[in-house]
């Protein structure tokens, strides 16, 4: 039977629940005064390039960070909130970097301060990375050098082409008309011929991944990074070895380049040819053979192809390097305008190469692809450089594994991409490059050409064989005021 409480069992039972509140209280403020589990820092890894430095911290756990610099003397610091150290610092080694020494401490009782001593001026940025299949939490501290990039104030080439476009645009209805001084064809065409530059073409050389990116790594161990970088090195020495040719390593130790950044070192340098070498993988031990790959302007063109664009070009996020390119701003036409001028020949070019490319390989390997694939890979889309992505093969496989491992291998798949770039470039060398020059002085001229000799000008030229200089400027695709010693010139018929 129900009985109501009487008024004193009511204040017993308030109090009981007044306790129990307290003490919830209680254990809720401690639990808040308990400090966050410790962040320990595992190891320090660090890559020096030319242009930067990378430090990258292995983390147990998540940790906030803050970064700056100090003066007098030059010094960059790295706060790590509730974080402590568990690894060697003299272990880690400085050569190449701007770091002279490195020391740390305890700060505000739990966190941990990094301190490196600068032997010059640095400008820092820093961003974390969750784990993936290879590290847990880590931080990236980039220190870049001012006045050593690569490309300082790098401009984007689609940018750079748009402006060319709009001043050619300006120009034609005559806004800057007054900024360009008028250049008199009379005194061009008495303007003695230059000589000849006789210059080397310029192979960019493109290892990749590096750094913190190993790239693939095989069922034995081996790095695509190690791989690609002992390929690239033996293919600069033949490119270097043969007359008129000229390489450029894009990265020539184990640090990380954007890819953007990689076709900006190669414009920077004016490259007439950009290769990058990789060696390719996947989820099974049984694909083989090497590949070639050009750009696509649709996409990929082969669900395979379009995988390995993806999986390339994710590897930026390694470097937090956003990677696009908007041109929303642009109106359509001269979107059209630029996609037509600056792709089309380009692509011709690539695919040309390629093919060349892949006759060679297949010559030394097997081909896992019997044509030049296209896709979407950062690296080939340069509108005026022509591109290759070659994979020369696949880690993943433990016998191709193995050759790729071999000094002889590699040696002949570096010979034979450099046998399909030469033979493209013995054909169609650049106006400039001594390889013109060579075809050109081996050239017998008939009846209706003429080589230029050192002292000449279009206006003599013209007038010893009786045609006026706007007619020879134009059967020779003269738009300049130069002409060059060994030139060969059309004569056109009266």
């Amino acid at each position: 039977m129900f009985t109501r409480p009487s008024p004193m069992s009511q204040d017993g039972l308030l109090r009981a629940m007044l306790r129990g509140a307290l003490g919830l209280l209680l254990l809720m403020s401690l639990c808040f005064a308990m400090p966050a589990q410790a962040a320990q820092v595992d190891n320090i890894r660090l890559w020096a390039a030319p242009d930067h430095a990378r430090l990258v911290f292995d983390l147990s756990g998540q940790a906030e960070a803050s970064v700056f610099t100090l003066d007098n003397p030059r010094r960059l610091v790295i706060d790590l909130e509730q974080s402590r150290l568990d690894t060697d610092l003299a272990s880690l080694d400085l050569q190449g970097s701007a770091i002279t020494a490195v020391r740390s401490g305890v700060r505000d009782g739990s966190g941990l301060r990094v301190v490196l001593e600068l032997s010059r001026e640095v400008e820092p940025r820093h961003f974390t990375l969750p784990p993936n299949d290879q590290y847990g939490h880590r931080l990236v501290v980039d220190m870049e050098y001012p006045g050593e990039s690569a490309v300082e104030n790098p401009i984007d080439p689609i940018e750079a082409m748009i402006r060319e476009q709009e001043m050619a645009a300006n120009r034609h209805r005559g806004e800057a008309a007054s900024e360009t001084p008028r250049i008199d064809p009379e005194v061009v065409a008495q303007q003695p011929a230059a000589p000849h530059p006789r210059r080397d073409i310029i192979i960019a050389i493109d290892p990749g991944h590096g750094g913190e990116d190993p790239g693939a790594i095989g069922p034995g161990g081996t790095r695509e990074k190690d791989v690609v970088m002992e390929i690239s090195r033996r293919l600069q020495r033949l490119v270097d070895g043969a007359e008129g040719f000229r390489a450029v390593m894009i990265r020539d130790g184990d640090y990380y380049v954007g890819l953007r950044q990689r076709t900006r070192i190669a414009r920077e340098q004016k490259a007439d040819f950009f290769v990058s070498i990789h060696a390719d993988a996947f989820n099974s031990p049984r694909p083989s053979g090497s590949s070639v790959y050009a750009l696509s302007q649709s996409g990929a063109t082969s669900e395979t192809a379009q995988w390995l664009a993806a999986s390339e070009n994710r590897a930026d996020l390694i470097g937090g390097v956003d990677g696009n390119l908007s041109l929303n701003d642009k109106d359509e036409v001269l979107r059209g305008v630029l996609l037509d001028l600056t792709m089309t020949a380009t692509l011709n070019d690539s695919l040309s190469i390629g093919g060349q490319v892949l006759d060679q390989l297949g010559r030394v390997n097997r081909l896992h692809r019997s044509r030049v694939e296209q896709a979407g890979f950062m690296v080939l889309k340069s509108p005026d450089i022509p591109s290759l992505l070659i994979e020369t093969g696949f880690i993943s496989n433990p016998d191709e594994e193995r050759r790729l491992r071999d000094s002889g291998h590699q040696q002949r798949l570096a010979e034979s991409i450099f046998a399909g770039i030469e033979a493209h470039f013995r054909s169609n060398p650049p106006p400039a490059s001594l390889l013109a020059w060579q075809r050109d002085n081996r050239r017998t001229p008939s009846s209706n050409e003429y080589r230029i000799q050192p002292g000449d000008t279009l206006s003599q030229i013209a007038a010893r064989h009786g045609v006026p200089v706007a007619q020879l400027k134009q059967a020779n695709d003269i738009n300049g005021d130069v002409i060059r010693v060994g030139q060969v010139l059309r004569i056109p018929r009266s």
